[in-house]
């Protein structure tokens, strides 16, 4: 499984994760963020997608760390 997270430091909060793909993606204080429990979601084509139109290339596939 892949996993994905939204970098905080790059997100800005435009929401564009959220309105693409609802059951993956929340807002939290303003800002995108991954759901609880569903952090393994990186091999969804629709989170992928999410990824490659995020405005502000907040969302990581792959290794590291939130």
């Amino acid at each position: 499984m892949t996993k994905v997270f939204v970098d905080p430091e790059l997100c800005y909060g435009s929401g564009e994760c959220v309105y693409r793909v609802p059951s993956v993606f929340t807002v939290a204080d303003g800002f995108g963020a991954v759901k609880e429990g569903r952090e393994d979601s990186g091999n969804d084509p629709q989170v992928r997608e999410a990824a490659e139109k995020c405005p502000s290339q907040a969302i990581v596939l792959g290794g590291g760390t939130p």
